[in-house]
């Protein structure tokens, strides 16, 4: 099925491998080729989806405006797992992809076993939302009058972006080829709807604060106008870790991609065996059950023991 039904837009996807689902959602200056060193390890024991969002080819360009907002790019997650009948996941974002799995997770928290949020955060301090809105807007502007040829290769010599070139001159060649091949108009849509319009990640604090999904958070320490959100996000979420990859900026699954695996993997890992924060808060726990439910592979039961608590103790229960 390479093709999903949205609101809208038919979404165009890609899936590898089998087991359980994670779902990789991508950012604004990439698309699904971007998460080929992801799909092609984690094939190896999960069932690895990948889509195009709204504007970005061969996915649909609506021409209405309205057909673009991050509302509408959370829903397409859904919309995905609703078109490959999956009814839980792993989600694997990178910056507007994080963005709007981080939103998936306080929509739809029963759907997601575990969120990937890497590079979040773009514009969303208060010090840095005047000149967000500026840039976005000249941003969409540009993507329109000069097209994507014109745009790509500064966009990818970006004081967040130029890491990569430094790191592997084939990849960021690869990946400004790749960003010189999308739609402006998709582009340019997205920009001004989605982007633009997204309410700050630092005015969901109270909502943030009560989701218990388990979160990974994931930053380059080059990353600027990303790090102090992130650890906001670390401060706020109750079930979160973050990892700080030094030396690295905005692409974190391009620049480092076996470090960014194995973090990710670890995570899952830990999830999976119900171990990811294990005894601290937020973990959803039932104390007059003694049950934690995993939403993963087996779907099992970890059954702790309330007199053997302090000692970190659990038996696996399957069904």
């Amino acid at each position: 099925m390479p093709y999903v039904e949205a609101t809208g837009a038919k979404l165009y996807v890609e899936e590898r491998g089998h087991g359980y689902p994670i779902i990789f959602i991508h950012e604004l200056a990439s698309d699904i080729r971007g998460w080929e060193a992801q799909t092609r390890h984690f094939s190896r024991g999960y069932r690895c989806i990948a889509y195009n969002a709204r504007g970005y080819p061969p996915s649909d360009i609506p021409e209405d405006f309205a057909s673009y907002g991050w509302e509408l790019a959370v829903d397409d997650i859904a919309a995905v797992m609703r078109g490959l009948e999956i009814e839980r996941a792993h989600l694997v974002g990178l910056s507007m992809g994080g963005y709007a799995a981080l939103q998936f997770g306080l929509r739809y928290p029963e759907k997601a076993s575990s969120i990937v949020a890497a590079g979040v955060g773009s514009g969303s301090h208060p010090s840095q939302h005047d000149a967000w809105l500026r840039e976005t807007s000249i941003l969409a502007r540009i993507f329109i009058d000069h097209g994507m040829v014109g745009v790509a290769e500064r966009m990818a010599r970006g004081p967040a972006r130029i890491q990569l070139k430094y790191k592997d001159q084939a990849s960021w060649r690869e990946f400004v080829v790749r960003l010189r091949q999308h739609s402006p108009q998709g582009m340019s849509n997205t920009m001004a709807r989605c982007q633009a319009l997204r309410p700050s990640l630092h005015t969901l604090r109270d909502q943030l604060s009560d989701m218990a999904v388990p979160v990974l958070l994931a930053v380059g320490d080059e990353d600027v106008r990303c790090l102090e959100t992130n650890l906001m996000l670390k401060s706020v979420l109750p079930n979160a870790g973050l990892w700080i990859c030094p030396n690295t900026g905005h692409a974190i699954n391009l620049e480092e991609p076996a470090s960014f695996d194995a973090q990710v993997e670890g995570f899952l890992g830990a999830v999976e065996r119900g171990s990811w924060r294990r005894g601290f808060p937020g973990n959803e726990i039932d104390p007059s059950l003694g049950l934690y439910r995993r939403g993963c592979r087996d779907h099992s039961l970890v059954q702790f023991d309330q007199e053997t608590a302090g000692a970190d103790v659990v038996r696996l229960h399957h069904r």
